[in-house]
């Protein structure tokens, strides 16, 4: 059974210049400007889905990642569903339309807690990097939770589906899991922050 609507969509053309005038359409044909919150909104999850896409064909590159790659490219379409529903007003939303409920953040939630669980405990923060699968899913955490502080700021002004603020939450908690989990699989040893790598810490002469 289909939970939501199917896309109805034909793109003929790519530009309209409606937006010269730095002006764009919610879902209900409202006109609103660009910067306006709910534009950043989703505008921001689109953004966190391009970077999702970019960790996904990483880990499609490998076969030990096999498993992420499935994740990342089931959380890209959850993603779209949720820029459909933040780029509509709450009087205009669909009863069927795309949306984000609470199985996806408890479907999240049952990820983390399965890769997690073979990871070594962490004695220090750790840094991106390490292997470029690592930096890509911290960068796409670090959009994430500013795509959550964006969905929050929106609250404040208009309804919001609390559904939307859950789940960017827990994805950012999954991004860095899976993160972890990347260089565990792969064998690469995380980056760990050390204070004292600072350009200060080499040179104390020159502190103060």
């Amino acid at each position: 059974m289909k939970a939501f609507n199917e896309p109805r969509i034909a793109l003929n053309r790519i530009y309209t210049k409606g937006g010269d005038r730095g002006e764009t359409a919610l879902v209900g044909g409202q006109r609103v400007p660009k910067d306006d919150p709910r534009i950043e909104s989703y505008g921001t999850v689109d953004e966190l889905n391009s970077l999702i896409g970019l960790a996904c064909v990483s880990a499609a590159a490998d076969h030990r990642l096999g498993e992420l790659s499935k994740i990342l490219r089931r959380v890209q379409h959850e993603l779209f569903n949720l820029g459909s529903i933040l780029a509509t007003k709450p009087e205009d939303v669909h009863p069927k339309q795309p949306r984000i409920t609470p199985i996806e953040a408890e479907q999240l939630e049952r990820e983390i807690d399965v890769m997690n669980a073979g990871l070594p405990r962490l004695r220090s923060f750790v840094l991106p990097g390490g292997t470029r699968i690592n930096a890509e899913l911290h960068a796409a955490r670090t959009v994430c939770r500013r795509a959550e502080r964006k969905v929050v700021a929106l609250a404040k002004r208009e309804q919001v589906d609390a559904e939307a603020i859950r789940y960017l939450n827990r994805l950012s908690d999954a991004l860095f899991v899976w993160s972890r989990w990347t260089s565990h699989v792969l064998g690469v040893p995380e980056v760990l922050w050390e204070p004292n790598e600072a350009a200060s810490a080499h040179r104390p002469e020159d502190v103060g």
